[in-house]
């Protein structure tokens, strides 16, 4: 099955790291067929960041996500910029502390920031969180691979933290996050 993940918030939230742990889940753990892109320049000083993948079972021909399925929104900017576009038939995963508007589509309200914060003493880790939950919530890929993709992509010395807060991200959908 195709499906097309969106990823959005400001610069230095892990946006494109994010992506990259998800493309790798899929092609290297899972077996997919995935490509990656991004979008950085003066994001990466707050702005909107952006970054996308494309995981599907078959070849990918086309590398540009074109109708996204998928959104994992992480700042109201990114929303406004990104998030608008979703369609009723979309999933949309957004950081509840920091995401005012709500979409018309599926969504998830997920405490990530204040989660990471509170809980893990850590906010860099809210985007591990976040894929937790997207994971979780949609199963585009294996609880497996991402956790695969996760202790192979983070900083050496961080790993039992980046565990937590995936699990934690596991968790709030688990524990029935709010879906509305």
């Amino acid at each position: 099955m195709r499906h097309e993940v969106l990823f959005s918030g400001f610069g230095g939230q892990g946006i494109i790291l994010s992506a990259v742990i998800l493309g790798k889940a899929a092609a290297i753990y899972d077996g997919k067929f995935a490509v990656q892109t991004q979008v950085y320049g003066p994001e990466a000083r707050g702005g909107a960041s952006m970054s996308a993948d494309i995981i599907d079972d078959e070849e990918i021909l086309y590398p540009k996500v074109s109708s996204p399925d998928i959104y994992v929104i992480m700042s109201q900017q990114g929303y406004e910029k990104y998030g608008t576009e979703a369609e009723q038939t979309d999933c949309m995963l957004i950081d509840s502390g920091l995401v005012f508007s709500r979409p018309e589509c599926k969504y998830f309200e997920i405490p990530a920031t204040e989660e990471a914060k509170n809980s893990l003493g850590r906010p860099i880790v809210a985007n591990i969180i976040m894929l937790g939950s997207l994971v979780a919530a949609t199963g585009v890929v294996s609880r497996e691979a991402i956790e695969m993709a996760v202790l192979d992509s983070v900083p050496k010395g961080t790993e039992q933290l980046n565990l937590k807060a995936l699990n934690a991200g596991f968790e709030l959908i688990d524990k029935g996050g709010v879906l509305d």
